[in-house]
């Protein structure tokens, strides 16, 4: 059994479309970290993204504000990272590691938007793979965003 279908059997498979973005982004954030390396500030890392994603023709939004809801009421808006085809969620991060604070932070925006999929991407490391984690929102009975 390959790994996308490993991937599938359990159920941290998105639809094809989010998964062919999920791809073009690491594509990028690969060619990012090849010519940054680590040791910036996410700042940096998030303006190499907007201008790699931008060259490749991938559709995105920076900084996308998203409603916070809760049960009827609006508690503010936050902002994502990036909004990649509206479809995908793509935190990035420039620190020593990724944490649960992180993975938790993915699955809320995973939640308030109703979307299945979140990339964290840490570039403070020293071979970006060691820096990518997929976030799958598994409870597909949550509340979607409203609209």
């Amino acid at each position: 059994m390959n790994f996308f279908d490993w991937r599938e059997q359990r159920g941290e498979k998105a639809d094809e479309e989010t998964e062919r973005l999920a791809a073009a982004v690491i594509g990028a954030a690969i060619e990012v970290h090849r010519h940054l390396r680590g040791g910036h500030l996410e700042k940096s890392y998030k303006l190499a993204m907007c201008r790699e994603l931008e060259l490749r023709g991938v559709p995105f939004g920076c900084e996308v504000t998203t409603e916070v809801c809760y049960k009827g009421r609006c508690l503010g808006v936050e902002r994502i990272d990036l909004l990649v085809g509206g479809r995908l969620i793509v935190e990035l991060k420039s620190v020593e590691r990724l944490t649960e604070t992180h993975r938790a932070q993915a699955l809320g925006y995973l939640a308030v938007t109703g979307l299945r999929l979140a990339l964290l991407i840490n570039f403070n490391v020293p071979a970006l793979r060691l820096g990518i984690k997929r976030v799958v929102n598994d409870d597909l009975t949550a509340p979607t965003k409203p609209g």
